[in-house]
């Protein structure tokens, strides 16, 4: 190792040509924001104006909120299938090998905590292209608890701890399920035996939003990613899973590793369900709300190919903890949705890593992209690559260095329509141009109850049915007499039989 080598250590390469995200997804202007109309304000989920705003407010220079408990691994997405026609993404096109890391994580705990709690689990992928990182941050259910971003907070502060003394807090969980009424879908869920995988490798997972797909033509689809483990289904029971928190804290997390390094390398094949764009509109319930499914006799599972994971971190902190996944990663082919939560956490995911990380999480090795990086963001905490002295700092300027690939390069155009933001996604019918706080779009087959009462009815077998209101009852220890009535309501709209049938069970399990 030479001087040069240390002086020039992380130095990009000068920019030529259009400009990048951090990610290393193409810009499509460096000089006009997307707004709700000509002379509307601007829209939270503009994903490059929030990005260099919010890096430019940290140039002068902690443990994850949710999911801070995880672990994961490395592998190769490949793709077997022709899906072409939906999107045009190198990524997803047929014979497409990339490579990935994927992060298994619970929501509620800390760090420390135990893997095996009950609780729903992250499922996040992310995948190295050509175009730039293209990040999938799910979970092992197909839904979520919620449908809009702004009770997320609220959300997340009802299952974790009470300010008072630093305890988790059954009334606290209930009362804030039960007044909230979309959750019961989700609930119904965690509650079942998806909510005690046994391991990460023995559990499905789930994009759980409605994305976006187009292709070469311009022509839009909605779509949901499904991954299908090829190691079939382990649950534990919640008895199980209790017993396995206080041996092992970190079961799965050492299940995964070992599975690696004996060369057992898990594999989940890829599906996804796709909607035709003008089908949305008419669909039974509304596709964009999260606390919902599309049903699959509706929209099939489409077979895509496949990913294994094959290769376990070097470090664990460097790799893992400081993955840096996000939805608002999205790459030319794929896109958003009107769906809240999603665009909500498009923002929110990156400046949770700002916040945690600093403002040059992209500059990781684990978080930077494999396609060249070509952007004005400069200066900051931590900054480890760095412009030459020769690179303009400003946009436009006269210099090689180019602005976003609708820009002209030369001047900041500002006086020029660009035209739909399609980079973001495609609507051209947006129910309407002025801003408002509404509710969802009711559609003929919406509710909160429907899909949760379909899944405890005729999805569940009799079994299931038995341990999810052991397992009902169970959560419900040291609910206020309050709440306790609240949770019988809530799942009488389930199912009408099923308040009754915990109440019992409850009362029995104080007799």
């Amino acid at each position: 190792m030479t001087p040069d080598s240390i002086i020039n250590k992380g130095k990009r390469e000068p920019g030529v040509g259009p400009t990048t995200r951090e990610g290393g997804q193409p810009v499509p202007s460096e000089n006009v924001s997307i707004t709700a109309g000509p002379q509307g304000p601007n829209v939270l989920n503009d994903l490059h104006l929030i990005e260099k705003l919010a890096h430019f407010n940290r140039e002068r220079v902690p443990e994850r909120n949710p999911h801070a408990k995880g672990h994961g691994a490395f592998g190769e997405l490949h793709i077997t299938e022709d899906v072409s026609a939906y999107t045009k993404a190198a990524v997803f096109q047929k014979g497409a090998v990339t490579p990935m890391v994927a992060r298994f994580s619970t929501v509620a705990g800390e760090q420390g905590s135990p893997d095996t709690w009950r609780d729903v689990h992250g499922f996040a992928l992310r995948f190295y292209t050509t175009e730039g990182n293209f990040d999938i941050v799910g979970n092992n259910t197909p839904t979520f608890f919620l449908r809009d971003g702004m009770k997320f907070p609220d959300f997340i502060h009802s299952q974790k701890r009470l300010g008072r003394n630093g305890l988790r807090d059954a009334d606290m969980q209930w009362d804030f399920w039960t007044r909230t009424p979309e959750s019961a879908h989700q609930v119904t869920y965690l509650m079942g035996d998806r909510g005690t995988p046994k391991t990460s490798r023995h559990q499905d997972g789930f994009g759980s939003h409605t994305f976006q797909w187009v292709n070469e033509a311009g022509e839009a689809f909605w779509v949901k990613y499904h991954f299908k483990t090829r190691q079939g289904w382990e649950t534990f029971t919640d008895a199980e899973a209790q017993e396995m928190a206080g041996k092992n804290a970190d079961y799965q997390r050492e299940d995964l590793y070992n599975a690696i390094e004996s060369g057992d390398y898990p594999i989940w094949d890829v599906k996804v369900q796709i909607m035709p764009f003008d089908e949305a509109e008419g669909y039974r319930f509304n596709p964009f709300d999260l606390t919902k499914v599309w049903y699959q006799e509706d929209y099939p599972l489409i077979p895509v190919g496949y990913f294994v994971l094959n290769r376990n971190p070097e470090n664990f902190f460097a790799q893992i903890e400081q993955l840096a996944l996000d939805p608002g990663n999205i790459v030319p082919g794929t896109g958003l949705s009107p769906d809240r939560m999603l665009m909500a956490r498009a923002f929110a995911y990156a400046d949770a890593q700002r916040a945690r990380i600093g403002a040059n999480y992209r500059h990781l090795p684990v978080n930077q992209s494999v396609n060249p990086v070509n952007t004005y963001e400069h200066e900051g905490h931590m900054q480890y690559h760095f412009n030459g002295a020769a690179d303009p700092t400003y946009s436009p300027n006269r210099y090689s260095k180019g602005a976003g690939y609708l820009d002209d390069g030369r001047t900041s155009g500002s006086g020029r329509d660009l035209g739909a933001a399609g980079d973001l996604y495609v609507n051209p019918d947006p129910h309407g141009t002025d801003l408002t706080r509404a509710a969802y779009v009711q559609h003929p087959e919406d509710g909160d109850f429907v899909q949760a009462g379909k899944l405890y009815r005729e999805v569940f077998d009799d079994a299931q049915r038995e341990r999810f209101i052991t397992n009902v009852v169970g959560a419900m220890q040291g609910v206020s007499t309050e709440t306790e009535e609240r949770v019988y309501a809530y799942w009488s709209q389930v199912d009408e039989t099923l308040g009754a049938r915990l109440r019992e069970a409850y009362k029995a399990s104080h007799s």
